[in-house]
């Protein structure tokens, strides 16, 4: 048995606090009756609506997609942007990001509808590596890498350690590119690490999660995500949050 709210949460349809309202206004049902209070325990024999929908019967869908430049990771956007949902037109489902990439950041980026592996690969423990190539207008010099790569000190706490390759660096163009690999879901990380050197982000893009890469998709492109590919994103989270 589970607290209703985190049954709606862990399907991907709304965050804990956002459930709770949901659930508060009415627009949840458990069995048919419509359930406003809070403390509701269901199991998996129960069927819960939101919205009129039911949820958990779903299979469970895996995307890896090249997200593209101005697009919002969201399922809907009160700014009429396109979003990635435009880019899944055909996939019943409903799906949703696995954390986000802002506006401008292209790459890598995991689409399901299974809300659990979510928030397992989301989760502030679990140490997920992400890779990202970033053009900055600057030169990152040696001694810059070596304090991202240690730790630098930003407004929401210090960084963990990341991995920095420098790919080019060119005085007289007045331009660094960089491959940083970070272990954390901050946000706007990668561009407030270069902010912090007064160096401005020209390009970023996401090349790898962990063992994934983009291999050929090109941007607004998808792919399903193997079985395996699953298995191990969470061996990899649950082991990194095992050995806390």
């Amino acid at each position: 048995m589970e607290r209703l709210q985190k049954v709606i949460a862990q399907a991907g349809i709304a965050s804990r606090r956002k459930a709770e309202q949901l659930i508060v206004e009415g627009k949840v049902k458990v069995n048919g009756k419509t359930v406003r209070q809070m403390g509701v325990q269901v199991s998996s024999s129960d069927t819960v609506e939101v919205n009129g929908v039911e949820i958990g019967k779903e299979q469970k869908v895996y995307f890896l997609f090249n997200k593209p430049k101005k697009c919002v990771c969201t399922v809907n956007d009160d700014k009429d942007r396109e979003t990635v949902m435009d880019y899944f037109q055909d996939v019943r489902e409903r799906i949703f990001p696995v954390g986000r990439l802002d506006y401008e950041t292209t790459g890598l980026l995991i689409m399901t509808n299974d809300g659990e592996f979510a928030n397992l690969m989301m989760h502030p423990r679990n140490h997920i590596h992400k890779t990202y190539e970033v053009a900055v207008k600057g030169i990152i010099t040696d001694d810059m890498c070596r304090m991202l790569e240690n730790g630098i000190n930003l407004q929401d706490g210090k960084t963990l350690p990341s991995e920095v390759i420098v790919l080019q660096r060119s005085r007289k163009k007045n331009r660094t590119v960089l491959q940083i690999t970070i272990q954390e879901g901050r946000n706007r990380q990668v561009r407030r690490m270069m902010e912090f050197f007064h160096c401005e982000v020209t390009r970023l893009n996401r090349i790898q999660y962990e063992f994934l890469d983009l291999g050929q998709l090109r941007q607004g492109q998808y792919r399903r995500l193997r079985s395996y590919e699953v298995r191990k994103l969470k061996n990899i989270a649950n082991a990194n949050l095992n050995a806390e």
